[in-house]
């Protein structure tokens, strides 16, 4: 029995719904990956500690996913439990008129229309923004003029000796792309926002609205990864690839989008290796036709 058997059991006598040999790319948006070696789905914080427990007495590395919606995983999959947040962990509480509390496994797609059916303001921005509420505090996500800063009032995490707590304020060290869970290495179990009461009708416009730029702009028709780079100071990655001729260059199955340069798609078939040598011929033109140095937003998880 390998260890991915015995944590496999674990899960078993813990309740905890676990599977070996998960294809991730049945989990992420880009539709690429190899099978992970093992997932489960932890359905409250004390589940997500007993994996943790459970992960450091058998010398397994772990990783929190969300809807998958930032990350390239290697053709050849992961050899790490990939732990998914479900079940309490993936709901909404009101907490008082304009505070909602939710798990970090919720989809941002879900806050968003939970708080316009509570006629609560401050989230339009990110409706149609893809991925979970763990990962949009994790990186700060943002769009049309807004940042989940300006809306997260506090973050509950698990740190790495399996304890709860929580940061709020300036603590969490918001930035472009950036939060204090980048440098801490916690794992993200919810948060609370503040919202602002308004007309429900007034938000669902625009909102409406967000997503109707969203559709005009973005390639929604392919998966992708979303945007692929920071927006480099005083330039718009997009504009700089399309600057150099690269709309539509194609490496095997993923193509920069002819819709919007800052987007790489997988137009049939790509793999974590197109996408890798794609990003690579991106950066290397850029830097030299424009000196602008592109780094990149999604992350590539490696199989070890």
């Amino acid at each position: 029995m390998d260890n991915f058997d015995k944590l496999l059991k674990i899960c078993e006598e813990k309740g905890i719904s676990a599977k070996k040999n998960v294809p991730m790319k049945t989990l992420t948006t880009f539709k690429i990956g190899g099978p992970a070696a093992l997932c489960a789905e932890a359905a409250n914080s004390s589940q997500v500690s007993e994996l943790m427990r459970a992960c450091r007495k058998l010398g397994i590395e772990y990783i929190v996913i969300g809807k998958g919606s930032n990350i390239v995983v290697d053709d050849k999959g992961l050899d790490k439990l990939v732990i998914r947040l479900t079940g309490d962990l993936a709901r909404v509480t009101r907490l008082d008129d304009t505070t909602l509390h939710c798990g970090a496994g919720l989809s941002l797609a879900g806050l968003c229309r939970e708080a316009e059916n509570k006629s609560l303001s401050g989230l339009e921005f990110a409706w149609g923004i893809p991925g979970s509420v763990g990962g949009a505090v994790f990186m700060n996500a943002g769009a049309y003029g807004g940042e989940i800063k300006d809306v997260v009032f506090s973050v509950t995490h698990i740190d790495r000796d399996g304890k709860i707590g929580t940061i709020k304020g300036a603590d969490l060290d918001f930035g472009y792309r950036h939060s204090v869970y980048k440098e801490n290495g916690f794992t993200i179990i919810g948060a609370t926002f503040r919202l602002k009461l308004d007309n429900r009708t007034e938000i669902r416009n625009r909102m409406d609205d967000f997503m109707g730029r969203r559709k005009d702009k973005q390639p929604l028709e392919f998966p992708s990864a979303g945007s692929v780079f920071r927006r480099p100071e005083g330039a718009f990655a997009g504009a700089l690839i399309e600057q150099c001729g690269l709309k539509g260059k194609s490496v095997g199955g993923a193509q920069v989008s002819p819709k919007h340069a800052g987007f790489i798609v997988n137009i049939g078939g790509a793999t974590a290796e197109d996408v890798k040598n794609l990003v690579e011929l991106i950066q290397s033109t850029v830097k030299k036709e424009t000196g602008y140095d592109l780094q990149r937003e999604i992350i590539f998880l490696n199989k070890n």
